[in-house]
């Protein structure tokens, strides 16, 4: 069914909810960018097991089961959301945020919201008009953009905020992966996926790395549901800009110092359920979602001192959204 491209909404919510904190950055774009990618095959199915047209006679109204499905070469969709998220990576302070979406396919790319920045596509492309469903491997790549503000401002905690404010990077590299239909049962999709980026802004002036898995299952015609697990890695020059406590800030602070090296940064689950109100995902309009996380920080991300005693390692984050899809 083509509740998968209606869904990718949800899951680019999810990735608007995140921006700020750690579990923003790494864990909630790679969920988006499966759910967009996986989307065609889902049209193509459902297409595959309905009529080829109306009965002789009979008005093709807009909702019908004939009409045609609203994601083919060119669609988007918008909206607007609001959830609570840590104030900082490694924080135990919630903040309300809220988040514009965008998100769709214009002149066969793909474009998918990354956190405070976006994803092309370039081998996104319109399912076929008509026949079977593929029940082949479906495949997405192109580049990956994404500012951090984390701890630039906003910060809740009165001791952290004590420590110099940090600048802002954004985030250049690249993101691939491989989708694959009827794991378990028919209009499902197992995806996995990986991406790369590398600050050019010279804040950090780092390299991350962010792998993931995950599950779609359509539920009814209206509804479905993703989970995606997930990590990320990091190298010694992030982990030292946004873990390491330095003299000045050790200082500023009271906190103790601490020298952070890079490796495993995180894991993390997100689950992110949406329905079309109009009972059918296949004709757009609006759709309402829901989205709940949970990661942990991993390494020198939980041991630092701006984790460790003045927040938490666990970090959660839940959210609601509407959009409208055209």
């Amino acid at each position: 069914m083509a509740l998968h491209r209606s869904f990718s909404a949800a899951a680019a919510l999810a990735a608007s909810f995140l921006a700020c904190p750690a579990f923003a950055e790494e864990v909630s774009g790679e969920v988006f960018r499966k759910a967009s990618s996986d989307m065609a095959a889902e049209v193509s199915q459902d297409r595959a097991e309905r009529p080829a047209g109306p009965p002789a006679g009979v008005a093709q109204a807009r909702g019908a089961p004939f009409e045609k499905p609203v994601f083919d070469e060119t669609w988007a969709t918008i909206g607007i959301g609001a959830g609570l998220v840590p104030s900082y990576s490694g924080s135990d302070d919630m903040r309300v945020f809220p988040l514009p979406l965008i998100v769709g396919r214009v002149g066969g790319i793909g474009i998918s919201p990354n956190g405070p920045g976006f994803n092309l596509d370039l081998l996104s492309a319109a399912p076929p008009a008509n026949g079977p469903p593929s029940t082949k491997p479906s495949f997405s790549f192109g580049p990956a953009f994404r500012f951090r503000n984390d701890r630039a401002n906003q910060v809740e905690d009165e001791v952290v905020e004590l420590a110099e404010p940090l600048d802002t990077a954004f985030e250049i590299g690249a993101s691939a992966g491989i989708s694959f239909p009827g794991v378990l049962r028919p209009g499902d999709r197992l995806g996995v996926s990986t991406q790369v980026r590398w600050d050019v802004l010279g804040a950090h002036d780092g390299m991350l790395v962010e792998p993931s898995v995950s599950y779609f299952t359509p539920v009814g015609r209206a509804a479905s549901l993703q989970l995606s697990a997930n990590a990320g890695f990091v190298d010694d020059s992030y982990a030292d800009y946004y873990y390491s406590v330095t003299p000045a800030q050790s200082a500023d602070t009271g906190l103790p110092e601490f020298t952070a090296d890079g490796g495993l940064d995180l894991l993390g689950l997100v689950a992110i359920g949406t329905y079309d109100l109009d009972g059918n995902a296949l004709n757009g309009g609006f759709s309402i979602y829901a989205i709940g996380g949970y990661s942990r920080l991993q390494g020198d991300g939980a041991d630092t001192p701006f984790t460790s005693q003045r927040g938490s390692a666990d970090q959660f984050l839940a959210g609601l959204g509407v959009g409208y899809t055209f």
